[in-house]
């Protein structure tokens, strides 16, 4: 993205930030409680084969049962089976192809050489046996009625008037077939007997006829007669008793009041007051994740960037969860939850996504229908979405994520249904398709968190962890012209990892900023200790003062490259920090001895910082000191080494270099021993395991 459209962003989202800030939670608040189902909601929570928790229940009006989903199929097929398939009777077929039968018969025998005296006696025969087949009637039968055998009642329709028959005693094409070579070769008058078999055939045509429109209108109006429903629960009756279980029937007669209940609220309550109670509900869920974002991570809640992803993120969310009840979608779990949770962790870290995700099912949690068994399983899938991907390497994980989500599903949604039915037999597999569906849909998290990062201006662990490919073309570049400098990165890269891991913190984000720290040294590779063969050093030329500038050089043309190359802001963060404002002490102690008659500007031997000002950056800082002046002891040893990392940490700290970084003096420890376990190790050196228990516990 190019800087005019960052700088435009920018401007957008800091001009006015209160106003904007607030602006913005009263705006999700009112889209999210627009696009919510409008009606009060049924106060009992209830499950079959649970224990009813609340007070008995006791009808406050008449209500009918309503009949389960099984006992309405059944009486939809018990209805179907009673309904006969019509079929109209077209009379003008048999006179039509008897004429035509006669007429062809006659010119075909005058081309043979029969006896010309049998032609009416075959004519007549042929006749007959097409009225015999016509009167008794030729059809089709049709496959839907064939339930059991082949043979089913059906309506005949003749001049409007209908009248009951069998398939049984009708002729198929089949059996036409069949009476016909029957018949001719039961007449010992009939000579010529394959030659009739040959010509009456193509004279058999249906004369029943299908009529589905009329047949799918008598379906139609004997199902919508179906009742829905079985019996009536008086006023004052009791329902069900505090403590009872919650069988079958009582299971029917609750649901039955539900939707009862919410119908008459519908037709008699005030909408205004239930978008009031969801205005009331959303808001208090708005506030709680601002609270969060104030409380524990303050530098979303004051980027009104930030802010304004998370709360879109989570307003689509609850919008499209309502916009799937309101048309009354065949099941909620084909909706992608956990896409959000996974979006927020990715982009964010895993706190923040528990929490949304947490908040967002408390919303939804309102108007879904079985909400006990909605939030179970989001929550469950959710914090196994959060937690498959805590530490994102591979692009692989976001299959294994979805995976686990899958099982996840499984897992609860058969458990609950064994708990509710008790029973294997019960259990509908078709019901897990919509987890599956969901799942495949949670993958486009993929592409939704690259069109974040790039309109949002958001660095996240995905790209972060592109860009520690050592195949990227900046660190191709540095490896060919400047390979002192690519595996003193590399070295750094290892360092500052290990010591982020241990103390906790953004391990990628490290990582990939100590590759790049560096990057400006290949614009004067040879200028830098590293990247120089023996016998030559290019600042032997030149003063201590322009030594000193091509050195400071390093960071501001690091940060020209790699703005050039598109690198993210926390990047370019490492590259000019990572010296902070310190000296470049070797030239300007240099200047001192040679000239110390002369005043010095230490602002010409100073890099122009800023310090570090996070964890990540001051562990770089360290980390990158330690390795560098590593390279110059020349007996490499555990007292060497300890003494050396001691001196170059102390040094920061004495310089001042860490304190806006917020990291602790005990973090600081720890980071000194990594650094020492790790350099003897690089450096292959023995333990001594005489040394002091202090001395110990610091290579430790």
């Amino acid at each position: 993205m190019n800087r005019s459209a960052s700088t435009y962003r920018i401007n957008l989202f800091s001009q006015y930030p209160q106003f904007f800030k607030y602006g913005l939670m009263i705006l999700c608040i009112g889209v999210i409680a627009f696009f919510l189902p409008k009606h009060p909601r049924f106060r009992f929570e209830f499950e079959k084969g649970k224990v009813w928790m609340h007070e008995d229940l006791v009808s406050p009006y008449n209500f009918a049962i309503l009949k389960t989903q099984e006992e309405i199929n059944k009486d939809r097929d018990d209805v179907l089976q009673s309904i006969n398939p019509i079929y109209n009777f077209q009379s003008q077929v048999a006179e039509n192809q008897v004429a035509r039968m006669q007429a062809d018969l006659e010119t075909k025998w005058r081309n043979t050489t029969f006896d010309p005296d049998q032609e009416p006696v075959y004519n007549k025969f042929a006749t007959v046996i097409l009225q015999k087949i016509y009167s008794d009637g030729v059809m089709s039968p049709t496959k839907k009625f064939q339930i059991e055998g082949d043979n089913y009642n059906f309506t005949l329709l003749t001049d409007n008037v209908s009248s009951q028959k069998n398939t049984a005693d009708v002729f198929t094409q089949e059996k036409a077939l069949q009476y016909i070579d029957e018949a001719i070769n039961a007449n010992d008058r009939i000579v010529e007997k394959e030659w009739l078999k040959k010509l009456i055939p193509d004279y058999i045509q249906n004369n029943y006829l299908f009529n589905e429109q009329l047949t799918n209108k008598l379906e139609a109006d004997a199902l919508a007669n179906i009742s829905t429903t079985r019996g009536m629960v008086q006023k004052g009756e009791l329902i069900i008793s505090e403590g009872s279980t919650i069988n079958n029937e009582a299971y029917q007669k609750i649901e039955s009041l539900r939707v009862a209940y919410e119908e008459e609220a519908r037709i008699g309550g005030d909408i205004t007051v239930v978008v009031l109670g969801q205005v009331l509900i959303v808001g208090l869920i708005i506030i709680l994740l601002m609270t969060f974002l104030y409380l524990f991570r303050k530098d979303i809640f004051d980027d009104n960037r930030l802010l304004t992803l998370i709360l879109f993120v989570v307003t689509s969310m609850l919008v499209l969860l309502s916009w799937s009840v309101n048309i009354r979608l065949p099941s909620l779990y084909f909706i992608p939850f956990c896409i959000v949770p996974i979006i927020i962790r990715v982009l964010f870290d895993t706190r923040m996504a528990l929490n949304i995700h947490l908040l967002m099912v408390l919303v939804a949690a309102y108007f879904v229908p079985n909400s006990f068994e909605f939030v179970f399983l989001q929550l469950t899938a959710g914090m196994v979405a959060i937690y498959s991907i805590k530490t994102l390497v591979k692009r692989e994980q976001f299959l294994l994520s979805a995976i686990f989500i899958l099982s996840t599903y499984f897992v609860a949604y058969l458990g609950m249904v064994l708990i509710r039915n008790g029973s294997l037999d019960d259990v509908r597999w078709l019901d897990f398709v919509p987890f599956a569906v969901s799942v495949l849909l949670t993958l486009l998290a993929y592409p939704l968190i690259y069109a974040f990062e790039r309109f949002f201006g958001i660095t996240s662990d995905v790209t972060l962890m592109e860009l520690t490919n050592t195949n990227s073309r900046l660190l191709r570049e540095m490896s060919y012209k400047a390979p002192g400098t690519f595996q003193h990165s590399l070295q750094v890269a290892n360092l500052a990892e290990a010591a982020m891991y241990k103390i906790g913190g953004n391990t990628l984000l490290i990582r990939a900023g100590a590759l790049y720290h560096d990057i400006g040294k290949t614009m004067n590779p040879q200028y830098f200790i590293e990247n120089q063969t023996k016998g030559y050093n290019p600042h032997d030329g030149l003063t201590f003062e322009q030594s000193a500038q091509i050195i400071i050089a390093h960071v501001p043309k690091g940060m020209e490259m790699a703005r050039k190359a598109g690198l993210p802001e926390e990047i370019i963060d490492f590259i000019k920090s990572h010296h902070g404002t310190t000296r470049v002490d070797y030239f300007y102690q240099s200047y001192i001895k040679t000239f110390p008659e002369k005043f010095v500007d230490e602002d010409l031997f100073r890099y122009p910082g800023p310090i570090p000002f996070s964890k990540e950056t001051a562990v770089l800082m360290l980390a990158d000191s330690v390795e560098a002046a590593s390279r110059s002891l020349k007996e490499p040893n555990a007292e060497s080494i300890s003494g050396l990392v001691d001196k170059i940490i102390d040094y920061k700290l004495s310089q001042n270099q860490l304190k806006n970084s917020n990291i602790t003096l005990q973090e600081i420890e720890i980071i000194r021993g990594i650094f020492k376990t790790m350099l003897m190790s690089i450096y292959h050196v023995r333990v001594d395991y005489d040394i002091t228990k202090e001395k110990k516990s610091e290579i430790i």
